[in-house]
């Protein structure tokens, strides 16, 4: 049996992240792996989530199994944090998921389960994993187009002419903020009038938001989630836990599916059905530090500060970063870097460029050019920026 099995391309960000690790430079600098870093280049612990672990290891006193679709407090939880207050809970579904990944894989299943011939529309360039999903699975997908490689911005006009293809009953998979790779996003007008394509097309939008928080505010961030789901009758929301809470290790995410109050009931226990066939029982640990965080004010007050130094953080690299390439350039078209939001940023170089500044200055990103603008701090942005225009960028 195992002789047929074939060899499986390898994931190129893990590959380079071994690859880094074997550089033996001492000024080497990974911008690859998509994990938030401080300024030393660690990923720490939030101040809130180690109290929350704490008081749960104080009082917690059974290991037993929870909830087939996960815990009904963190779904409320993480309902409110992305849909606001008042969200409709008769029309709402959610899962617990393995991470955000687990809640993109579940959100495909329930969508073909529902509808075997459904396509799922996908940005161009969009994060690898969704489009290795949809391959392992055999799911039909479509490429619209988003980014610009020119101007470095959302390509609007051609991204709306490619969505004029959609189909009633296929899928759009939309990034919620923070898109990755690109790391630009639409404006709340642009979401405003994908809603309306959607709605006259009869298709159902799917949300990936992994990155609330992070890119101009949890509120803000969860504006275009919040008017598709104000909007459409139908909705599917992946939520992670990984990036806001920095909860990598834990795997907590959410599967959030809006329909009609009648379907509710069925639409539930299809996604307690679709847990129990993949690994039962969901991973309890996160849910329960991200239900203690939401729920108790002084925890939420703390993680809220926390969460808002760490997009500052960002954002100050950012903008330092553009400077800095402005003034190394002598002309403005690195400005989108400080105009991006999110973790990410794609800055335009080809694979040769990319693979010369690996050589030559140690700094690593993936091939399409996607830079971790968190793995950077103020003394290595001047030698990133130098090593830009040194490779003819």
């Amino acid at each position: 049996m195992l002789n047929n099995l074939k060899p499986q391309a390898p994931d190129k960000i893990l590959a380079l992240m071994g690859e880094f690790r074997a550089d033996p430079r001492e000024n080497k600098v990974d911008l690859g792996v998509g994990v938030y870093k401080d300024a030393e280049g660690k990923t720490p612990i939030m101040r809130a989530i180690h109290t929350a672990e704490q008081q749960m290891c104080d009082t917690e006193v059974t290991k037993t199994y929870a909830g087939l679709a996960g815990q009904p407090e963190f779904h409320a939880a993480m309902a409110e944090m992305v849909l606001g207050k008042g969200y409709p809970a008769d029309r709402l579904s959610c899962l617990s998921t393995v991470g955000g990944t687990g809640a993109c894989r579940m959100g495909f299943e329930l969508a073909r389960m529902a509808n075997p011939d459904t396509t799922v529309w996908v940005s161009d360039p969009t994060w690898p994993n969704h489009l290795s999903i949809l391959n392992f699975m055999g799911q039909g997908y479509k490429l619209y187009h988003y980014f610009d490689n020119a101007t470095r911005s959302v390509d609007f006009d051609a991204m709306m002419g490619d969505l004029q293809g959609v189909k009633s009953g296929d899928i759009v998979l939309l990034h919620g903020c923070c898109h990755n790779p690109t790391g630009a996003n639409l404006t709340l007008d642009q979401w405003g009038a994908v809603a309306d394509l959607i709605e006259a097309k009869g298709a159902i939008p799917m949300i990936d938001l992994a990155y609330q928080g992070f890119g101009d505010g949890l509120e803000e961030d969860a504006a275009g989630t919040r008017l598709i789901a104000s909007r459409l009758p139908e909705v599917l929301i992946a939520a992670s836990c990984s990036k806001n809470f920095g909860i990598y290790r834990e795997r907590t995410g959410c599967l959030m599916v809006l329909g009609d109050a009648a379907t509710q009931p069925v639409t539930q226990g299809t996604l307690a059905f679709l847990n129990r066939q993949s690994y039962s029982f969901p991973p309890f640990h996160g849910q329960q530090l991200v239900t203690k965080v939401l729920t108790d004010p002084t925890l939420r007050a703390e993680w809220e500060a926390e969460l808002e130094a760490v997009r500052g953080g960002m954002l100050d690299l950012r903008q330092q970063l553009s400077d800095e390439l402005r003034k190394l350039s002598n002309s403005d078209r690195f400005d989108f870097v400080a105009e991006h939001r999110g973790m990410f940023s794609r800055i335009g170089a080809t694979p040769e460029q990319v693979a010369t500044m690996r050589e030559k200055d140690a700094i690593y990103m993936v091939g399409d050019s996607r830079m971790n603008i968190a793995g950077l701090n103020e003394q290595t942005v001047p030698l990133l920026a130098k090593a830009i225009i040194d490779a003819g960028v």
